[in-house]
């Protein structure tokens, strides 16, 4: 039998290629060297790690509750069912992925995937490894869905209990009273506002000048203020050498910004410096398949140098590695495979979303990229703190900042931190996939009370036109 496509990596990019492919049609198979279906981001990633910060939030409110008028006397956070609570979604999304693959008629091969060597533009054959045997699939076509893992410093070794990564933290058995992390990129700063306001004492060391730093300059001042602000030090342009285990914890050496060096120590250290592509020993290195310090080249289709091989998600070289970008890239390469008209990728209408406290969503350039392509840039801003839902809510901190063209109104930019930000930036992106100006939104209405009108007023501030502030 030969398969039309066969996807290797079931994350949200593989098995919504998978999902599509079955749509048009195609007979497809994916290929999981996990048990289970949904890679990284549902199991060890997204999911888990919202879970948490949404308990997170809730457990805000439970140990300040007197400004709503409520009395919560000793209030007590049982973590063993925090975590069961986090597991549970886990294993429910999961088995909806399984559940998705019988629905569409994929079928569910289970071991390690690898392409072999080909000669022309023949079928291609993918060797599958597993417990039970090697089996070898042919196909027309093939995703590269295989996508990334944490990147580990020099020398260090994850364990279960003290050096930390997004895998093994989310399975601490209890809250550390202490703990280092070392990078302050969306997964740094996320468990940095998870364990801090669950009584953690926490510490983020940053090499780049600013935490977040992919961020308008603007929202990593504004998250480090507010992180300071709740008991979080940051250290920015800081590096941490020697770095060793000891009896209690971790132990490491920060050269800080300000050229003096402290030694620190906690229970745990999370290590949040990045993540490689899963893209070694899946056969690469016996096809035309161009590569960028490990990363896949491909085309605007998500289509690599060989014929028939696409590649999308983590593994991509010029893409941001999240999921939501490797679901459109599984889109974009299934449909170009199949015939079907397909989009592809705009790199400036990808949203970024960081589901710290205060949350931060954004699309589009910053004012200093705007700045740096030449454009005449105009700036609006509305804080959060001049918006009614913002006070009901408790949510005074954070604002939005839209970058325009000076002459035409055209949205460069949307940045937002604040309450919900990673919902609100939903409008921008439309707003920039439609090729909306900062006019259109000045006369689109905003329902009141509402978090969202926290944007309109940003686009009238682009004239000086702001209402309620």
């Amino acid at each position: 039998m030969t398969y039309d496509l066969i996807v290797i990596g079931s994350g949200p990019g593989g098995y919504s290629a998978a999902v599509r492919a079955g749509q048009y049609g195609l007979k497809t198979a994916i290929i999981e060297k996990d048990p289970k279906l949904g890679g990284t981001c549902l199991h060890v990633g997204c999911i888990p790690t919202k879970a948490l910060l949404h308990t997170a939030d809730l457990w805000e409110h439970f140990i300040n509750p007197s400004d709503e008028g409520i009395q919560c006397e000793n209030p007590r956070l049982d973590y063993a069912k925090v975590l069961d609570r986090k597991n549970k979604i886990v294993s429910k999304h999961a088995k909806g992925v399984e559940f998705l693959m019988k629905k569409n008629k994929i079928d569910w091969v289970k071991g390690y995937g690898t392409i072999l060597a080909r000669s022309g533009n023949g079928p291609i054959h993918v060797e599958v490894k597993a417990e039970t045997g090697v089996q070898t699939l042919e196909t027309k076509n093939v995703i590269i869905a295989t996508g990334s893992e944490a990147r580990m410093l020099p020398g260090l070794e994850p364990d279960a209990k003290a050096i930390l990564t997004n895998i093994e933290i989310l399975d601490l058995p209890v809250i550390p009273k202490t703990m280092l992390i070392i990078g302050a990129g969306a997964v740094g700063v996320e468990f940095a506002s998870i364990f801090n306001r669950f009584g953690t004492k926490v510490t983020v060391l940053e090499m780049l000048p600013r935490l977040v730093p992919v961020e308008d300059e603007e929202i990593s001042k504004e998250l480090e203020r507010y992180f300071k602000k709740t008991g979080i030090r940051c250290e920015t342009g800081a590096k941490a050498e020697n770095i060793t285990r000891t009896e209690n914890g971790v132990r490491l050496c920060a050269a800080l910004a300000n050229g003096k060096r402290e030694d620190m120590e906690a229970e745990t250290l999370l290590v949040a410096v990045g993540r490689k592509p899963n893209t070694e020993s899946i056969g690469l290195d016996k096809l035309k398949v161009a590569l960028d310090r490990g990363f896949i080249k491909v085309d605007e289709h998500q289509l690599t140098g060989e014929p028939g091989v696409y590649a999308i998600g983590d593994v991509v070289a010029g893409t941001p590695q999240l999921a939501h970008v490797a679901t459109m890239e599984g889109m974009v390469a299934v449909a170009h495979m199949a015939g079907k008209p397909a989009k592809p990728i705009n790199r400036n209408r990808i949203p970024g979303c960081t589901y710290t406290e205060p949350g931060i969503g954004s699309v589009g350039l910053t004012e200093a990229q705007a700045r740096a392509e030449g454009f005449a840039v105009k700036i609006g801003k509305f804080p959060f703190a001049a918006n009614s839902k913002a006070t009901i809510l408790g949510s005074h901190d954070g604002f939005v900042k839209v970058v325009a063209e000076e002459k035409y109104g055209e949205i460069l930019g949307v940045h937002i931190i604040g309450p919900e930000a990673y919902e609100l930036v939903s409008e921008a992106v439309l707003a920039m996939e439609a090729e909306a100006t900062v006019e259109t939104l000045m006369s689109t209405i905003h329902a009141h009370p509402t978090l969202y009108e926290a944007l309109g007023e940003a686009f009238n501030n682009v004239y000086g036109l702001t209402i309620n502030a």
